[in-house]
């Protein structure tokens, strides 16, 4: 025992000593460990952060809604065939409502970009949407305090908003913004409420729904004209288990609502959040392919530093490491070996 311990010691002085003499290698030595490490552990987390921040983002959208659309959230056909499609309307809506009675709720949206205005602060270009009470109910945004838009606001085509968190912070920053009247384009609006945070998904081309300010869809209509204008229908599901069974009694419902006949295309297009998730999912798989495919070659290229290294290190000590060698070891033979 004591022979292997004080064997231990020895090779421990020699690489300190090793070490000491050559500062320069030791310190490249390590640097390309780390260089490997540190492109491994960034890659990944990375591609968890955007995993995590984007499913964070795109939960208000709701697992068990599906959403009416002209046009489908991911583009994969002609673009010019969407755009020559007709708009949906408002009608289109409440027809749907009337067919879809297991339907908790149909929510109808519409929307704009207006310039907004408190006081002598300013924004540019923000997305004003025109809804019902509905939406909280087909989504999982609430107001964080005040209220949200209710049935008596919508029906009376009341001037009232619900503004997002980021529109809080940029117009208001710190002032309670309860009660007070902002401008939307040339129409002063009521704050009743301020959605929670919900975080950005536009980076994937999703909204930024904390940027957004929700209005009565009646007063949008009033405010902003509406006859021309496509909406949007979120339908909610009865249940989770009844998506697949739901999704196709709405197509059907909607082809009879649009009038087309059994051979023609669908000219709307059904969304959900697995369409979302779907194609973020094939473009992070090629982002980490592309990230651990740099990340191989910088563990290839400090591999080669730390090969070198090593080479030049055992080459120089090939005399030392022979005489080590040629020292006897009585526990395991008793015998005496001699380097020649």
């Amino acid at each position: 025992m004591r022979l292997y311990v004080g064997e231990f010691w020895e090779s421990l002085k020699i690489a300190l000593n090793a070490l000491r003499a050559n500062k320069a290698r030791g310190i490249l030595t390590t640097l390309g460990i780390i260089i490997g490490i540190v492109a491994v552990v960034t890659t990944m987390t990375a591609a968890n952060g955007l995993s995590n921040s984007f499913k964070e983002s795109i939960s208000a959208i709701g697992s068990d809604v599906l959403y009416v659309s002209r046009t489908p959230w991911v583009h994969m056909g002609d673009w010019f065939e969407f755009r020559n499609r007709p708009n949906l309307s408002l009608k289109d809506s409440d027809k749907l409502e009337t067919r879809l009675v297991e339907s908790p709720a149909i929510n109808p949206t519409t929307g704009t970009e207006k310039s907004i205005k408190y006081r002598s602060r300013n924004l540019n270009n923000v997305d004003i949407i025109g809804t019902t009470d509905k939406h909280i109910v087909v989504s999982a945004n609430v107001p964080e305090y005040g209220r949200f838009l209710t049935d008596f606001d919508v029906r009376n085509k009341r001037y009232v908003c619900v503004i997002g968190a980021s529109v809080q912070e940029s117009l208001f920053e710190g002032v309670n913004p309860l009660n007070k009247r902002i401008k939307i384009g040339r129409y002063n609006f009521r704050v009743i409420g301020v959605m929670e945070k919900q975080g950005n998904a536009s980076f994937f081309g999703g909204p930024d729904m904390d940027s957004q300010i929700y209005i009565p869809i009646t007063a949008f209509m009033k405010a902003f004209g509406g006859a021309q204008r496509n909406f949007n229908f979120a339908v909610k599901a009865p249940s989770q288990d009844e998506m697949a069974d739901f999704e196709y009694e709405l197509v059907g419902e909607m082809r009879k609502i649009r009038k087309l006949k059994p051979t023609e295309k669908d000219d709307f297009s059904i969304n959900k959040m697995d369409t979302l998730m779907n194609a973020y999912n094939n473009v992070m798989g090629v982002v980490v392919m592309i990230g651990l495919l740099i990340t191989s070659v910088s563990l290839f290229v400090g591999g080669i530093g730390v090969m070198n290294i090593m080479f030049v290190s055992v080459t120089e000590r090939t005399r030392e490491i022979g005489k080590k060698f040629a020292k006897p070891s009585a526990r395991k033979n008793g015998r005496y070996w001699r380097n020649s």
